[in-house]
């Protein structure tokens, strides 16, 4: 087991990833480094080959994939994973590393959102993007994780190898923070200088469709870890919905025949049972998500008895 992993997913960043491994093997003399290539077209890997890194290769696209692929294969007590693009500081990673041995952190966040990512990044709709995405987490699941779109984070290895990876793409920064909110494990925020790619480098971030996954991945977590809140929403609108319904039906009761009078009962009987199943449907789901955390408690006894 490494002490210290430097874990660098890539796709096509020749221009950075020299620097990139330089400056970590700098500030972390005694870190291994993995470069993990993404089906790179350029020279991505050759290059952090020859400069020391130990280079690995995830076939299929997208970054969520590259990290399940890192997570799975490194056994380390500290995990540092930066893009290869160099817009993160290897000075910040010492202190980053040593929450994680010393105060026994689960998860560190670096924090651009806090020092200079508005005014360094010049994509506006990227800027937009993550005070939204932010905003919603925060809002939704009771938390205070300053930077929730961040690629650059330390990890222990009791949070990598309990986080199940289900995202393929750019929204795995999401679901991570999730996961460590739900579990309530301990995360730290560090904030960092964020410095914006160098001139031809360019981001593989699409703002609208990659914006849309990361929304949608939102919503489908708190669904699945807040079940009760998430079906009572729904269950609340339909009862809404089935009462406007009721009360029209009874008003218009022995007035309205024919077509139109069945179609008013289908629609207030559909509602009507509608909020009963949703209703249903987040208490019972809620039982299961409790069991699940408890499960997952077990989970981590194991991973500790293993390490």
């Amino acid at each position: 087991m490494d002490k210290i992993a430097v874990l660098i997913p890539c796709y096509n960043e020749e221009q950075t990833i020299v620097k990139v491994i330089n400056d970590f093997r700098k500030a972390l003399p005694e870190a291994v480094i993995y470069v993990y290539d993404n089906n790179s077209t350029d020279k991505t890997a050759l290059l952090a080959e020859q400069n020391g890194a130990i280079v690995r290769h995830e076939y299929l696209q997208g970054k969520g994939n590259v990290i399940r692929r890192m997570f799975r294969e490194i056994d380390a007590e500290c995990y540092i994973m930066v893009d290869g693009d160099d817009t993160y500081p290897a000075e910040a990673a010492p202190n980053m590393v040593n929450d994680v041995l010393t105060k026994k952190a689960d998860m560190v966040v670096g924090d651009r959102l806090s020092s200079t990512y508005f005014t360094e990044n010049k994509r506006a709709f990227h800027n937009f993007g993550n005070i939204i995405v932010r905003s919603s987490i925060n809002l939704l699941f009771k938390n205070n994780i300053k930077d929730i779109m961040t690629g650059y984070r330390a990890f222990s290895y009791n949070y990598v190898k309990s986080f199940p990876v289900l995202s393929k793409g750019f929204e795995i920064e999401t679901e991570m923070s999730i996961h460590a909110i739900d579990k309530n494990m301990f995360v730290v925020n560090e904030v960092i200088e964020y410095r914006d790619r160098p001139l031809g480098s360019e981001s593989k971030l699409n703002t609208v469709s990659d914006g849309i996954k990361v929304l949608l991945t939102i919503a489908r977590l708190y669904e699945n870890y807040h079940p009760l809140q998430f079906y009572s929403v729904l269950a609340l609108l339909n009862l809404i919905l089935f009462s406007l319904s009721f009360a029209r039906l009874y008003n218009t009761l022995g007035s309205t025949t024919g077509t139109s009078g069945q179609m008013l009962l289908i629609i207030t009987a559909v509602l009507g049972v509608a909020t009963i199943v949703f209703g249903t449907s987040g208490i019972i789901l809620n039982n299961i998500q409790n069991n699940r955390k408890r499960e997952f408690e077990l989970h981590l006894l194991s991973i500790d008895k293993n390490k």
